[in-house]
């Protein structure tokens, strides 16, 4: 069985773009574990070469300034409204994806972390880069087949389905929504509710929501997302023939819980 490192250190530095729209907090983490690992071995593990905002409104500039990086910003709602389409035409979005990466070409980016990102990637951008997201819900939980908590209301559905833990989920970017292979899983975050959430309480619902929600960016994110980009570049991930996923030759069908990396030797 022949494996592929989905990056190849040998190649050189993983060089990534950081795709992002309103603060960039998983991006600075990203960021700042690349100096933190620079410190322990003298150099870069990986490269983040670019900054990219699809939003005028975000924290680009500011983490551009911070670390010295490139910064791309192009306002999707400003595309749109000089067509005057509707920001769910996904055929404009194709247009702007199209546009988004020859404005990142000069930077030579193998891997665009989608930290986020909120904006749909469509298959101009997908193709382009080996994308990396992080999802606030345990993508290896299955109902009938499908992943249960998918999409921008996971926490909200994982809570109201009364789970009694979260966990965040590194994966692949496919050109469907949290659909692609799931590279690790972050420790579990407890739940701790009194009482079952009510769906017919929206504002407390929506305030317990944004609680967890913080909390699991911290307990998980942030932990697991900067790490599975160091691996990547470290070249522990890879894929056989038919595109099975693997982490040191191990085949990880479910994605890899962070606690299992030391068990892995």
């Amino acid at each position: 069985m022949k494996l592929k490192p989905l990056h190849d250190p040998s190649e050189g530095l993983l060089r990534v773009v950081g795709l992002m729209s309103g603060s960039g907090s998983n991006l600075r983490k990203i960021l700042e574990w690349a100096h933190e690992l620079k410190k322990k071995r003298g150099e870069f593990v990986y490269n983040v070469v670019a900054i990219f905002s699809d939003s005028s409104d975000s924290k680009a500039c500011q983490i551009g300034r911070d670390f010295d990086i490139p910064i791309v910003v192009r306002d999707i709602r400003g595309f749109y409204a000089k067509r005057g389409k509707s920001i769910r035409d996904l055929k404009v979005r194709e247009e702007f994806d199209r546009e988004t990466v020859k404005a990142l070409a000069p930077f030579k980016a193998k891997a665009a972390a989608y930290a986020g990102y909120m904006s749909i990637a469509t298959k101009p951008l997908v193709e382009s880069f080996l994308g990396v997201n992080v999802h606030p819900a345990d993508l290896s939980i299955k109902v009938v087949g499908k992943r249960k908590y998918v999409g921008a209301q996971a926490v909200q559905d994982a809570l109201l389905a009364g789970e009694s833990s979260l966990r965040s989920t590194t994966h692949i970017i496919e050109p469907q929504i949290d659909a692609g292979p799931l590279l690790m899983i972050s420790p579990p975050l407890p739940v701790n509710l009194k009482d079952s959430l009510d769906p017919n309480k929206p504002e407390m619902v929506r305030s317990i929501v944004s609680h967890y929600q913080e909390r699991l960016k911290e307990a998980g994110d942030w932990i697991i997302f900067p790490r599975t980009i160091q691996y990547l570049a470290e070249g522990r991930y890879a894929r056989d023939e038919g595109g099975k996923l693997f982490f040191d030759g191990r085949p990880i069908p479910c994605g890899l819980k962070l606690d299992q990396i030391d068990s892995l030797g």
